[in-house]
């Protein structure tokens, strides 16, 4: 059973058709959040919007709707679009249990997102991944193509290179980052459970080094039915540009979207041009046809 919550604050107005709108404005503006059980675990979830186009936001490693999706649920067209937010098992809200990395995490988080949305009731949908997010979101799409609509992913890799093991080492030590970048992870997880969870996460997207090619998901990418926009920040210190292109190149009908000045967080840093152009993107691009 999911309990809810509704965030914002309303004024009475003077007329009687202000107070229409005014009521108007809050539903499409409210936030329902709960938690769903699904496949045996507590998934918490965030919900706005009312609109007809079901859309799921997926977070980046140890990331959750709190750190990683501010802006989108602020601010995707709420009548246009449902938005939903979700915490990945082990991660945020979605704890216990507490989080590990099994050879088949993204598989596993893959089948809890499409599952977390069928029990919400959407049985068509479509996704938002951000680095870890993205790559469970390609692999949801790859085994469900009769469920997603569209998918847009950034700073997400299809495999790991040897470039990528010497990036992700370089911030092994949470204790090495600075404490702006600390504090949002820490207020969440506490300092030592982060600083252990992270040193995990570490150790289980190392284990895909060492399978043929590196493959995280390559197998599945032409699986891939629904359209798909790829956004690149040029600046991104964590995903080398090859993955984009490899991205591009794999999945059916793709596209690609370069942010020059773009980093890793560039839905957060260049939050309005990153939610027009998804905006854009899911209103006015044909399914592909099946």
């Amino acid at each position: 059973m999911a309990l809810f919550v509704l965030r914002g604050r309303f004024f009475s107005c003077r007329s009687d058709v202000r107070r229409v709108t005014t009521a108007a404005q809050r539903n499409r503006s409210s936030v329902a959040s709960g938690k769903q059980r699904v496949n045996g675990v507590d998934l918490y979830y965030e919900q706005t919007g009312t609109g007809k186009h079901a859309v799921l936001l997926l977070p980046g490693a140890l990331g959750c709707t709190k750190t990683d999706f501010g802006p989108q649920l602020k601010s995707l067209n709420k009548e246009r679009h449902t938005v939903v937010g979700w915490d990945p098992r082990g991660y945020g809200r979605s704890r216990p249990p507490d989080r590990d990395f099994p050879s088949d995490f993204f598989e596993r988080d893959a089948k809890d997102a499409v599952d977390l949305m069928k029990a919400l009731g959407f049985g068509k949908f479509s996704l938002l991944g951000w680095s870890d997010g993205g790559i469970t979101a390609m692999i949801a799409a790859a085994k469900n193509p009769d469920v997603i609509s569209k998918m847009v992913v950034w700073g997400a890799n299809a495999f790991v290179s040897q470039q990528d093991l010497e990036l992700y080492n370089a911030v092994r030590d949470v204790s090495k980052w600075s404490a702006k970048m600390r504090k949002p992870m820490e207020e969440v997880y506490g300092a030592e459970a982060f600083a252990k969870t992270w040193e995990a996460w570490g150790d289980g997207i190392a284990q895909f080094a060492k399978r043929p090619e590196g493959s995280i998901c390559l197998e599945l990418l032409p699986l891939i039915r629904c359209p798909t926009l790829v956004i690149h920040g040029e600046k991104d210190p964590m995903v080398p540009s090859f993955h984009p292109q490899h991205l591009l190149k794999h999945i059916q009908g793709s596209r690609l979207h370069l942010m020059p000045e773009g980093r890793h967080n560039i839905h957060l840093r260049y939050a309005d041009e990153f939610n027009q152009l998804v905006e854009n993107f899911l209103e006015h691009t044909s399914e592909n046809p099946k």
